[in-house]
């Protein structure tokens, strides 16, 4: 197994961010009548890969005006953080009655690798901007490019389908922005199954994304698991590739 891949979908936190552009990107449908972003909220989740403890993410969500701010971290662990050490951060800040992502910001620590970068999503000017630094090398970076309407990020992403209506067969579209390449991933409403997490049992709504290009198409299956409630909390994500499946599984909700 590759050390930089299984890096890679620990620093996604959710596997969504890891397609490349294609399609036709549409805009961003708003939340559904009556859905709150959770305030105070605090996430937490064990990553395995195979039968392998592999590391430890957490979510934290906090209103800021209009804006929903959404903070995680993921951090590798045991015998996987001995070989190829992973410690970043991110933080998202959304639109609260659009969904729409307005600044997306990433500190990676991947190996020796360290980069930080700021995405910034300009909805009058039709463009967003990426300001990038690599730490150990000091080499910046400033790109701008035109975007197609409003956008979800990748952390903000899965929260995001959240607020959408699950209802059973029903396919909708989520565009999604990082490091200047739109995705068109589709979400897919699959079906009810029970879920058994450390944090308990929960029924849920199955739901498949999918894209029509990037590294995962023809290597492999994503599906995520939202309670079968109002809430529509992931408890479950689960990314089953070519060289073995990773797994999330909601080890803590606190409200903080």
């Amino acid at each position: 197994m590759k050390m930089r891949t299984l890096a890679a979908i620990v620093l996604c936190a959710v596997p969504l961010a890891c397609w490349a552009q294609g399609g036709q990107m549409p805009s961003l449908a708003p939340p559904r009548a009556g859905f709150a972003f959770p305030q105070h909220q605090t996430l937490t989740y064990s990553v395995d890969w195979r039968v392998f403890p592999t590391g430890t993410a957490t979510v934290h969500f906090e209103a800021a005006g209009g804006r929903e701010r959404i903070t995680a971290s993921a951090e590798t662990v045991g015998a996987i953080n001995l070989l190829f050490h992973v410690s970043d951060h991110f933080q998202s800040n959304v639109d609260r009655n659009t969904g729409c992502s307005y600044e997306f910001d990433k500190q990676t620590v991947e190996g020796r690798r360290q980069v930080n970068s700021t995405l910034r999503l300009d909805y009058g000017a039709g463009k967003s901007v990426l300001d990038q630094k690599n730490v150990v090398k000091g080499q910046t970076k400033h790109v701008e490019s035109s975007i197609p309407g409003c956008l979800s990020d990748l952390l903000s992403g899965i929260f995001y389908a959240a607020s959408q209506p699950l209802m059973l067969g029903r396919t909708f579209p989520l565009p999604v922005v990082d490091a200047m390449h739109p995705v068109l991933v589709t979400m897919k409403v699959e079906g009810r199954e029970q879920i058994r997490t450390p944090l308990g049992t929960f029924k849920t709504i199955r739901v498949q994304p999918t894209a029509d290009a990037g590294v995962v198409k023809n290597r492999g299956a994503i599906w995520i698991w939202y309670t079968d409630d109002d809430r529509h909390l992931p408890v479950q994500m689960r990314a089953r590739l070519f060289w073995g499946t990773i797994t999330f599984r909601l080890t803590g909700d606190e409200s903080k």
